[in-house]
């Protein structure tokens, strides 16, 4: 019978995740699903699990939390796979407070939903994507975006909340970013042979389709194209840019003049003056990067998912 490791980060959710393990250990029985449960301890545990899982034969490695806990198992499972060795699946529970990862790869909010698909296996390849710059050199991996400035530091303004969550949380980062409107550094961005330089106040360069829970950053992205989608958005002033984050939040930011949408599998970025303030799946790269390098590495591993 297959085994499923089954990584459960207990303070996602702001600790709701581990409310849930309970029902969660119900429903591995209830679709008879052979699992081994560990939850994490620290931050940078679920990585190390996840890479230690490629070599003991498991089906697929379940991360079960939110974006950073799914970030942390695709990467110990790339780290893995970059040293020459076979990995497992993996799978994705969400129970964080954005859930943009498994949004992106097509997995349903309901824990019980996501059993279905692992019990029927349902397998899907994924493209993964790598950044290389800023705090890592050596290169991190993704599996659903990169933002480059006024989403990166609307979620360093969020993270800093101690008595707001979630959405709000989000709203109120966005609100106090908008107030300040720090001046956006003059970027070079090489993408599909091109070169465009100019100040931008947002990129997105997305594997999958939305980021902060309600920010459509390429809402028609797929995550097996081979390909990343890109968003930048041109200088603009305050208005300007709050009609477009009006635009993200329904996905029609394409309709705006001074919104540019690609799609490649490579891009270059670099800081002619000013900084780069980086996340990737929400985890800081840079915040004051200078070049960065990233690329879409085509059906890297697969995934357990309602749809490919």
């Amino acid at each position: 019978m297959a085994v499923y490791k089954l990584i459960i980060n207990p303070i996602s959710g702001k600790g709701s995740a581990a409310l849930r393990i309970p029902l969660i250990k119900a429903l591995f029985e209830k679709y008879s699903l052979d699992y081994e449960l560990v939850t994490t301890e620290r931050v940078g545990h679920a990585a190390e699990l996840a890479e230690r899982a490629s070599g003991e034969k498991y089906k697929a490695v379940i991360a079960a939390g939110g974006d950073g806990t799914a970030n942390e198992v695709l990467n110990g499972l790339m780290k893995a796979r970059m040293k020459g060795r076979g990995i497992p699946a993996m799978g994705i529970i969400p129970l964080g407070r954005g859930n943009d990862f498994a949004y992106g790869v097509n997995v349903p909010a309901d824990p019980e939903e996501v059993c279905r698909i692992i019990a029927e296996e349902k397998m899907f390849p994924m493209d993964v994507g790598r950044i290389v710059g800023g705090f890592y050199p050596e290169g991190r991996f993704f599996g659903n975006g990169v933002g480059i400035g006024f989403d990166a530091v609307v979620g360093l303004e969020a993270a800093k909340m101690k008595n707001v969550h979630g959405f709000l949380a989000y709203v109120l980062g966005a609100a106090k970013t908008f107030f300040l409107f720090p001046e956006p550094p003059e970027l070079e961005i090489e993408c599909n042979g091109a070169v465009l330089k100019q100040k931008s106040p947002q990129i997105s360069i997305m594997n999958g389709k939305r980021m902060g829970g309600t920010f459509f950053m390429a809402p028609e992205s797929s995550y097996n194209d081979g390909l990343l989608d890109l968003m930048v958005v041109n200088q603009v002033n305050r208005l300007e840019m709050a009609k477009i984050i009006g635009l993200i939040t329904k996905g029609t930011q394409r309709s705006h003049q001074k919104v540019r949408t690609d799609r490649s599998s490579r891009i270059l970025i670099r800081s002619r003056t000013g900084r780069m303030v980086t996340h990737a799946d929400g985890e800081t790269i840079c915040l004051d990067g200078r070049e960065l390098k990233i690329e879409c590495l085509p059906a890297q591993l697969k995934i357990l998912s309602s749809a490919g």
